[in-house]
């Protein structure tokens, strides 16, 4: 038994294209599938807007200062005052949801929580479903 010694040294000129073949086949597969999907349109009917916007309501500022002291935009009131604001505020807008009013909070940080905790009860109580957390 006589077993060949024979070595190659020059390198291998050929490149096996099968699997790079068998990769732009699969790619041509999902272009041609996706691309009916792609060129096709379709048609939509959109609304027509009105020629302005309706203007946004301005948020009702409501500050809770450390004493206790509630400031609705800047102006000191008490709960009883402050209820009657809301209460105009939600008359106010009716069943119209964009006109809706919001609140914007601005708690001190010395303020107690109780104090902030009231406040955010009372807007709740009178029907103020918006209600923005907001920082100085």
């Amino acid at each position: 038994m006589a077993f060949s010694t024979k070595v190659e040294s020059s390198p291998i000129a050929g490149i096996n294209v099968t699997p790079l073949v068998d990769v732009l086949l699969v790619l041509l597969i999902i272009f041609m599938i996706s691309a009916p999907v792609i060129a096709h349109k379709n048609r939509i009917d959109l609304p027509i807007g009105s020629a302005g916007q309706p203007k946004p309501v301005e948020p009702l500022r409501v500050t809770v200062d450390p004493g206790g002291m509630v400031f609705l935009n800047g102006t000191l009131v008490s709960d009883a005052a402050l209820a009657t604001q809301l209460d105009v505020a939600v008359a106010r807008s009716g069943d119209d949801a964009s006109k809706a009013p919001s609140i914007e909070l601005h708690a001190r940080d010395e303020a107690a929580y109780d104090d902030v905790a009231r406040v955010l009860a009372l807007v709740k109580a009178h029907g103020v479903e918006r209600i923005d957390f907001a920082s100085d």
